[in-house]
């Protein structure tokens, strides 16, 4: 007899506030990395009603205006006018980025795999390719 399964998947729309939010995490990915391509970003967002919470760690060498790729990203979704409840230029932006731990940097920089030589292609950070 076969056994039974339930599969589960969310599936949200344009506009939705997971979509706004991996939008602003990836801008804010892109536009450290194009003046660090070293740095690392675990950034993490969460989006409702007026308000944008950026938070997690990053290490890097560069600046970015985190509020200003905020706002800018939400105006280009379109997000322009107070009158759909969320804009980019009058909700709030709270940013909590903490430089990483040292204990995430060392997993990273000195693994177990590579310390005895059992890295694969896949355990590498991939070098950035510049057009």
């Amino acid at each position: 007899m076969r056994e039974k399964h339930l599969f589960t998947s969310e599936s949200v729309s344009e506009g939705h506030p997971d979509k706004i939010a991996d939008q602003i995490s990836d801008a804010i990915l892109d536009a450290l990395l194009a003046k660090d391509p070293d740095a690392r970003v675990a950034c993490e967002t969460s989006v409702t009603t007026g308000l944008v919470l950026v938070f997690g760690e990053i290490s890097t060498k560069a600046y970015v205006d985190i509020q200003k790729v905020v706002r800018d990203t939400i105006k280009r979704i379109g997000y322009c006018d107070g009158r759909y409840g969320f804009d980019g230029d009058s909700c709030a932006v709270i940013v909590a980025l903490d430089e990483q731990s040292p204990d995430i940097a060392q997993g990273v920089d000195e693994a177990l795999e590579e310390r005895n030589g059992n890295t694969d292609p896949f355990d590498q950070i991939a070098p950035v390719i510049r057009a």
